[in-house]
């Protein structure tokens, strides 16, 4: 009995929030778009950009395989992109506003294809240890966050947000790399190892960058909350840069010039001229080896 009163108690309170506070209560019953239904369009999209990777049989390479699975994929984002908008607007004509943004997603999906084929190449170009571009395909985590991010940056666009987040945050949850569907980055993008590696809203990359795990490319601050919202707030990486492990890049004015070279470590809240090379000063390394069962001696490197 105790334990029921107890239990009423909670029930009690728990409603009440709901009734209060509308952060914890779903709009009128409305569903939001599903996360499950969110990531099986992303396995499909796999299938459909790289046919016979990562289907249980390879298919033959034909027209009706590819019309097959476009079609099905097609029908559940826009039921997901018709559940978004639904959400958050009342009066719109969600239908007909899927449906465009399905259309318009679809016509961008070749080129998406195309920009993966130039990841690719970058991904075996710049990995000695890749024996074939199957293995960059079918294994790489930075390849997978890679082809999350182009296929959720057209939704982001196409102000679609919580499906694109729900995209990228599944490929981070999957990768340990955290690229925002909002990012602009360009061709031959290459990301080694990839764990840890933070790339922010507004950043900007451009052609040709390799970067490699614990790499942040964030805001120098968020204090100001939504204030910044839709202020240029993380940095610029020109064409050609490689940005070594553990580097840290902050802020909207931030540019890294064509061609620079960011070493391991560096932490970087200013422009970086063209063909630079920035490196961290070594700290001091002691090491301790014992001559006999009392006495050590040091050497510093």
């Amino acid at each position: 009995m105790k334990n029921n009163k107890m239990l009423s108690e909670v029930i009690k309170k728990i409603d009440y929030t709901y009734k209060n506070d509308p952060v914890f209560c779903n709009k009128n019953g409305k569903r939001m778009p599903s996360k499950s239904a969110v990531i099986e369009i992303i396995d499909e999209l796999k299938e459909v950009v790289f046919p016979g990777y990562f289907d249980e049989i390879a298919p033959k390479s034909d027209e009706y395989y590819i019309g097959n699975k476009i079609n099905r994929v097609y029908e559940k984002l826009k039921a997901e992109i018709k559940a978004a908008f639904e959400y958050t607007c009342d009066d719109c004509d969600t239908t007909e506003r899927a449906e465009k943004i399905c259309n318009d997603f679809f016509a961008r999906l070749p080129e998406i294809q195309q920009l993966m084929l130039y990841d690719i190449e970058a991904g075996f170009n710049g990995d000695p240890a890749a024996k074939t571009k199957d293995d960059i395909i079918y294994s790489y985590p930075g390849l997978f966050a890679i082809f999350v991010y182009r296929i959720a940056h057209p939704l982001y666009l196409a102000d679609v947000p919580l499906i694109a987040r729900i995209m990228t945050e599944h490929a981070h949850s999957r990768t340990g790399i955290d690229i925002n569907s909002g990012a602009e980055i360009g061709k031959y993008f290459f990301i080694d190892h990839g764990t840890g590696v933070v790339v922010g809203e507004t950043t900007i990359i451009g052609d040709n960058v390799k970067i490699y795990q614990g790499v942040t490319l964030g805001a120098l601050s968020t204090r100001d909350g939504q204030k910044l919202a839709g202020v240029k707030r993380h940095p610029t990486i020109e064409d050609g840069v490689t940005i070594y492990s553990g580097a840290t890049i902050l802020g909207g004015e931030t540019v890294i010039g064509k061609n620079a070279i960011i070493g391991g470590n560096c932490f970087i809240t200013h422009s970086v001229p063209a063909n630079s090379t920035i490196t961290e000063k070594p700290s001091e390394l002691i090491m301790k080896f014992k001559k006999n069962k009392k006495d050590w001696d040091y050497w510093e490197i």
